[in-house]
Order: structure tokens, then C-alpha cells, then sequence
């Protein structure tokens, strides 16, 4: 083996590759250049097709309580989705409070339920009845700030970021001013959210997680917890970051900003089909391939600061939708998406969501069977249980953004056109060639290198086909 004169350090790491130091010179270990595992946690069996559905208790029923939202949950089940992700269910600050009721995001008690929303017994309850029916439920957990009027500023003023001349602050550069930030580098600061964490999970079944802005709270401590949490019942976790090293060993799910911010750019005209390259080129090159991306939609901050559905996507809406679905990502339904819900919703207030504002709204029936078409399809699973998307090349590259996903006998090909105008493109190569059946077409459905596809301004078209 040839050996390599380096500096006398006592350990050397290369990319991950171990060195061995034998009188000053160090030999590569034989496996030194192996392929290493990254990612270190296992993700629970059930998000293997998981859809995630987002409720803020607050808009979800006109009475805004677990106990109204309990009632939906068949509804839910009809549509098809997994996990629930409810918003923090936990009492809200009143000091430097926003609006009436408060943001849901200053948060002055980890371990407590907000009585806006009922009692700690009915929020048992509606867990309980989730479980029941067949759902996950995942808590919307805030560990990076607190209200001001949380008790640990009395109790631990240490505990806290202070500013340049020693009072508390809210997150610098963002117009945060209703929470001040915990100091992450204090043992006490991580005891006390981890601890709380725990509790929601071991006394109340909770099933995981959607940690607000992640990216701010050290990754240390979200290892430390999903081992914790893991030691109790299998979790599942979702981080509002979007960095790749928070897959390693604390989520299952982070969110895909790129690709949602892609999407809105092209239906208003501000790019065509090459502008998803960049997205899934650095999806399959950098991200790891058990990571699970949240390509969504609309969420609470998209539909109350950027748009609603109508404002961003216009008559692009429901083929980005269907991309969301069946393209390499974790899809997300925000609450009142199926309602074809028009309204930017009151994040400070009580808003309930009008769920008869359209009477004509077939959205929903899209979403409702594009969770079936997703099921169906072993290939357009998430994460590592899903077949990676390949390019399908064709004679208009701007226009048509085509791809086919296969793993284990099954195929699917996605056709979609990205602009006003239709397409009629050549198939360049043999990717897509088939037999197949259509996604809402009766019959069968072929194609073959050389054939030319024609869609319609933003139409497109999915085929299945397994052997």
C-alpha cells in the first residue's frame, strides 16, 4: 500500500475517509474510499406514501376547537391524506401580542393547551380519534423563541439572546417583535424543550414533529431528540429549513423553497420548463436519497404573506399541483386548498375558512385523486422508497418538462406543459416508450420514440404502468 508523508496529526478525516498512523506516515484504511452511509435515522414505515395535511385550529371550523376538528376527520380520510400537522396548539402571549388573539408562533408554554382551542382532555381525545381513523398526528413545536410573558424570562433571564445593551430581542432583521429568542448554547434552554417534546409524544401519542424555522436551533439538539423521541415510538420529523445536513440524523422532512418559489415564477411567466433543472439537478446530486422535500403549494405563511392559490399560480395552478404529487417530494394540502379557498387568511385573528365559497370547486376531487394515482404508484413513493426522476427529452425543451419514474415494475411518465401556449413536441428518445394507463382516461394509452405529444396551455398528462 503506498504510504503519504502529512502533517503529525493524531487523526486525519478526508471526505469521510479514516487515515491510520503508522511512525509519522499515514496509510489509508482498505475501505477508506467506500461509500459512507449519511443519513443515520430510519424512517418510520408509515410516511412511505405519506401525504401531510396543515391545520390551523383556529381557521379549520367555524367553532375553532379540537372538538369541531374531530368532526372533519372523516372527510380527511376520504381525501386521503396521512399525517396531520396541526399549528402550535400552545397558550399565546399577550404582551407585544399581534392582533386580537396573537400569533400561534409565541408560544408561553411548551407543556400547556391553549383554551382557545379547548381543554388538554379534548385534545387527547381528538389524537385518540385520529389514531382511530387511521391518521398521524404531528405538533407544530416553536423551540427557537417564546413570548415575551413566557414564564422562563422571569425564571431564567440567562436563558434568553439579549441585545447590545442587555435586554431581550426578537430574531434580528425580522419583524418578530411579539417573541424573544432562546439562548441554545444553555443546557437548561434544551432540558426544557426536549423535555416537552418527550411529554407530547409519551402521554399524548403524538407521532413527531414540524419544527419551526430548524435551521435557527443547532442540529446538535435535534439529533440529541430524535434519538430521544425514537426511544419512546417511531417519529416522524419535519424541519422548516431547507439545508441537507439536517437529514443526517433528526429529519425525515424538510422543506423545498426552491421549489416552491420555482413554480410561482413559472406560472406568472418568469421562466419555462428547463427553470426546474437547477431544482432536481441539486435534488438528486447534493440531497441525500432517504430525505423527504416538502414540495408544496401553499402552507400558512404562503397563503397569509405571499398569495393564494389564484394570486401565485393563476391557470397554472393545478399541473404544478399535479408535479407536487407525483414529481420526486413530499406534498403538502393546506387547509381549505380543497375548498378552493380564495381568501388570504387573518394570522392574528379568527378566520374561519368558508368551506362553501365555490359551490363549482372541482380542486378538490384533483387532489383527491391525485393521492390515489400516488398510492397506486410504489414508483412516486417518498424519499428512498421512491424511483428518482429521468429526463425526458424531447423537441421542445421550453415548453414540455417530461420525466419517468421506475422502480420494480412500475413506470410512471409525467408530461407537463409549462406555458400559456400548447405544445406539440417529438419524443427524442426511447424513455417513455410504453404501454400505459392514463391518469383520469379511460383505455390504454401508448408511446414510443418519435411520437409527438400535444397538450394544452398548462395541461398535462400521466401514465402508469406496472408489470
Amino acid at each position: 500500500m503506498r504510504k503519504y508523508a502529512l502533517p503529525a496529526l493524531a487523526a486525519l478525516l478526508v471526505g469521510g475517509a479514516a487515515f491510520a498512523m503508522t511512525e509519522g506516515v499515514y496509510e489509508p484504511e482498505a475501505n477508506a474510499w467506500e461509500p459512507q452511509q449519511y443519513v443515520e435515522l430510519t424512517n418510520p414505515e408509515w410516511s412511505k406514501d405519506a401525504v401531510l395535511y396543515q391545520i390551523n385550529t383556529r381557521h379549520f371550523t367555524p367553532e375553532g376547537t379540537f372538538a369541531a376538528a374531530q368532526e372533519e376527520l372523516p372527510r380527511l380520510k376520504e381525501l386521503g391524506v396521512d399525517i396531520l400537522w396541526l399549528m402550535p396548539i400552545h397558550p399565546i402571549g399577550e404582551v407585544n401580542r399581534k392582533g386580537t388573539l396573537g400569533s400561534p408562533y409565541s408560544v408561553k408554554d411548551y407543556y400547556g393547551v391553549n383554551p382557545e382551542f379547548g381543554t388538554e382532555e379534548e385534545f387527547r381525545t381528538f389524537v385518540d380519534a385520529a389514531h382511530e381513523q387511521g391518521f398521524k398526528v404531528i405538533l407544530d413545536l416553536v423551540a427557537n423563541h417564546t413570548a415575551w410573558d413566557h414564564p422562563l424570562a422571569e425564571e431564567h433571564p440567562d436563558w434568553y439572546e439579549k441585545t447590545w445593551d442587555g435586554d431581550f430581542r426578537p430574531t434580528p432583521w425580522w419583524d418578530w417583535s411579539d417573541i424573544i429568542d432562546l439562548d441554545w448554547s444553555k443546557p437548561g434552554v434544551r432540558e426544557h424543550v426536549g423535555r416537552a417534546m418527550e411529554m407530547w409524544v409519551r402521554d399524548y401519542g403524538i407521532d413527531g414533529f414540524r419544527a419551526d424555522v430548524a435551521g435557527y436551533v443547532p442540529v446538535d439538539f435535534w439529533e440529541t431528540m430524535r434519538a430521544r423521541l425514537d426511544a419512546i415510538r417511531p417519529v416522524f420529523m419535519l424541519g422548516e429549513v431547507q439545508q441537507s445536513a439536517w437529514h443526517r440524523a433528526a429529519f425525515d422532512a424538510t422543506y423545498a423553497w426552491d421549489w416552491h418559489n420555482t413554480t410561482k415564477r413559472v406560472a406568472k411567466g418568469d421562466g419555462n420548463a428547463t427553470s426546474f433543472y437547477g431544482y432536481y439537478a441539486e435534488n438528486e446530486s447534493l440531497w441525500p436519497r432517504e430525505a423527504m422535500r416538502m414540495t408544496y403549494i401553499e402552507n400558512h405563511d404562503a397563503n397569509a404573506w405571499e398569495g393564494t392559490l389564484y394570486e401565485n399560480y393563476g391557470d397554472a395552478l393545478q399541473i404544478m399541483t399535479a408535479l407536487s404529487f407525483t414529481g420526486e417530494g413530499l406534498p403538502l394540502i393546506h387547509n381549505g386548498m380543497e375548498a378552493c379557498n380564495a381568501k388570504r387568511l387573518e394570522f392574528f385573528e379568527r378566520d374561519p375558512i368558508d368551506w362553501d365559497q365555490n359551490p363549482d370547486c372541482t380542486y378538490g376531487d384533483l387532489l383527491k385523486d391525485l393521492i390515489a394515482f400516488r398510492d397506486a404508484n410504489p414508483a412516486l413513493h417518498n424519499g428512498k422508497w421512491g424511483a428518482r426522476m429521468h429526463r425526458v427529452e424531447n423537441s421542445a425543451p421550453e415548453q414540455l418538462f417530461g420525466w419517468v419514474r421506475e422502480q420494480d415494475g412500475n413506470k410512471v411518465v409525467g408530461l407537463f406543459n409549462m406555458s400559456t401556449r400548447p405544445v406539440n413536441a417529438t419524443l427524442s428518445d426511447g424513455i417513455a416508450a410504453g404501454t400505459y394507463t392514463a391518469f383520469r382516461e379511460e383505455g390504454e394509452a401508448t408511446l414510443a420514440e418519435g411520437d409527438t405529444v400535444t397538450l394544452p396551455a398548462w395541461g398535462f398528462r400521466l401514465l402508469s404502468a406496472k408489470k
